[in-house]
Order: C-alpha cells, then sequence, then structure tokens
C-alpha cells in the first residue's frame, strides 16, 4: 500500500474516532460508574417525571452508560420538602421540585411565587435563564444544594368539588390545599379560602374523604395523579407559574470530576429545553382529557384575575419585605426587558 492510500485509510478513521469520543464523553473524559437515586413526588408520566427521564437517559448517553439514574416516581420517598432535607444530608442524590419548597433554606425563592406576575411562560423563561435565575441558584450551595437548571410545572388554578370559581367571591370559604410554604398560605386566605397545607402525596386522599374541598396545581399535575376522580371543577385562575428546579446534593457535587460537572449541567440543559417544549403541548391535551372525564372547566374573566390581583397586593407587599427590595425591583427590571421585545 503507498504512503497515499495509507493517508486516506487513517484519516477517515482517526475523525470517526474523535466523532466518537465527542459525543461519548465517557470514553475519554474522566467519569466514574455512578448509580445515583432519583426521588420525583409526581408520575412519571407527568412533565417532572418527563424532565427527571429526558435528564436520566442524557446522563447515561454523555457518560458512555457509566452513569446511571434510577427514578423513583409518585413520592415513594418521601414528599418534596422531606427529599430536600435528605439531598442536604447526602442520602439523595438528585430530584427536581418547585423553588417553593426550597424557601426555608433560600428564602429569596419567594419571589418566583408572587401572584399573579408572570403573563406567560415565555417572560418566565426570560427571568428564570438571566441573571435574576442564576443569582437564585447561587444561594444553593451554601445549603448544601446545587441548582442546574429550570424546568416547568406551569401555572397553577384552582380545582374543587363545591362549585365553578368564576368571580373572587366563589373562593370564599373552600378549604384549599396547598403547599407547605407560608406565601401559598397567605395567598389563598387572601382570597377569601381556608388554605390547609399539606405533603402532596397526602392530597388525593384528603380530597377523596372531603378533609379538603379542593386544591391548586396545573391540568397536568390533575391529570397525572387522578385528582379528577375526586375533583368536579376546573377554574383557570393560573395564580403562580410555576418552575421545576433540578437539584443535585453538593456533597455528590464535590464528589464530581470537572468532566462530570459539565456532562450534568449540559445534559441538564438540553433536558430542560425538550421539557419545556413537551410540557407546554401536554398542558393543552391535558385539559382537553380532563373535560373528557367529566370535569367542568372554566376560563376566568381578566376582570376578575384584576380583583384577585388587587386582594394579593398585601401578600407581595409582605414578602416584599422579606424577600429585599432591592431582589424585587431587579425582578419586575427583568420583566420589563422581556415585555418591551414584544
Amino acid at each position: 500500500m503507498t504512503c497515499k492510500s495509507v493517508t486516506k485509510v487513517l484519516i477517515p478513521a482517526a475523525l470517526a474516532a474523535l466523532s466518537v469520543l465527542s459525543t461519548n464523553p465517557g470514553w475519554a473524559a474522566d467519569i466514574q460508574k455512578r448509580s445515583l437515586k432519583m426521588p420525583i413526588v409526581n408520575a412519571i408520566t407527568h412533565p417532572q417525571g418527563v424532565g427527571a427521564k429526558k435528564f436520566a437517559d442524557l446522563v447515561e448517553q454523555k457518560s458512555g452508560g457509566k452513569i446511571k439514574i434510577k427514578i423513583f416516581a409518585g413520592g415513594t420517598l418521601g414528599g418534596e420538602v422531606e427529599v430536600a432535607s435528605m439531598m442536604q444530608g447526602g442520602t439523595i442524590d438528585v430530584s427536581m421540585m418547585a423553588p417553593a419548597q426550597l424557601v426555608g433554606n433560600v428564602k429569596e425563592f419567594l419571589i418566583l411565587d408572587f401572584p399573579f406576575v408572570f403573563a406567560n411562560e415565555q417572560e418566565a423563561d426570560f427571568v428564570l435563564d438571566g441573571p435574576l435565575g442564576k443569582k437564585l441558584l447561587d444561594k444553593l450551595p451554601e445549603k448544601n444544594l446545587v441548582g442546574l437548571a429550570y424546568m416547568e410545572q406551569g401555572f397553577r388554578s384552582i380545582s374543587n368539588s363545591k362549585h365553578p370559581v368564576i368571580k373572587l367571591e366563589d373562593i370564599q370559604g373552600l378549604k384549599l390545599r396547598t403547599i407547605q410554604n407560608p406565601l401559598y398560605i397567605d395567598l389563598l386566605n387572601a382570597l377569601g379560602a381556608n388554605a390547609v397545607p399539606m405533603p402532596f402525596t397526602e392530597l388525593y386522599t384528603a380530597l377523596e374523604t372531603k378533609t379538603v374541598d379542593g386544591q391548586e396545581n396545573p391540568y397536568l399535575t390533575v391529570e397525572a395523579s387522578k385528582l379528577y376522580e375526586v375533583q368536579k371543577y376546573f377554574s383557570a385562575t393560573k395564580h403562580i407559574y410555576n418552575p421545576q428546579l433540578l437539584l443535585v446534593s453538593k456533597k455528590f457535587w464535590d464528589s464530581l470530576s470537572a468532566d462530570e460537572k459539565q456532562l450534568f449541567q449540559d445534559a441538564a440543559a438540553e433536558a430542560r429545553d425538550y421539557q419545556r417544549k413537551v410540557a407546554r403541548e401536554m398542558s393543552q391535551k391535558s385539559r382537553e382529557f380532563l373535560i373528557k372525564q367529566g370535569m367542568e372547566i372554566n376560563d376566568v374573566a381578566p376582570e376578575e384575575i384584576a380583583r384577585m390581583r388587587e386582594k394579593a397586593q398585601p401578600v407581595i407587599a409582605k414578602y416584599t419585605e422579606q424577600v429585599g427590595e432591592p431582589l424585587v425591583k431587579e425582578f419586575y427590571a427583568e420583566l420589563d426587558k422581556v415585555r418591551q421585545q414584544k
């Protein structure tokens, strides 16, 4: 074989090998074999589960099969507050939850739950993926957690077994389950409900036994957890937008090599973009599904949303003091930026 012939054979082979190495870092990078636990409270068919599975698949793929993540769906390892505590202790490696569940550790996350603030998902994306979202993530390591990406749960709305919420007064007196977060409790009480905080894992039974009249969550959560079986009315109040925060234990994070950390960050960003797209497609389909299951779903008129927003102002004022005026100003400045782009 001539020198030229050898070159023709070797160069394409070398390029092919480089391509394999670049797309499968586990072959060349500093990546160890690992088996990780990832508990989530929702079903694997919920957007939370979709995001968790996509992230797990990408980590396995990018590590060349070395790192495997086992997902424990449906709250089988505990509620979100409990899981967050286990992550801080290093006994759970990865999870996904609403930032609202972490306000006991980082009070500034409260700002993402200010009611009736985000007009749509695009505004939320802009704020979460920008400097303000990063500033919040930077507060997690001192609490023994590391945030990788914000995914989506969607806009929370009220469902109940009594009557549709058409106007503000219809919320009066409803016993509504909410998450174990002071802002959520204060908001529902301000709107006239009797807020009942409890872990999500207890919700279905509480609705079934009429311990509570209703709850507040996005369409997809109502579908995935079959709450339509114990709820008749769903009213699109869209009072709070919920991201989902992909987290890892800091103890686990500190054990990773630089290559592994980069792999996790890349997988998180890719999974985030995928999950948001899928979650938004699923939301409309979920609404249609719930109607077919017999739920009565109604939109709430803009003038009634405005009345609810007005009722929520004291709650925003209270938590502005806790979060700090400078951060709140920065938050609204980011909202103004995205609105000016339209």
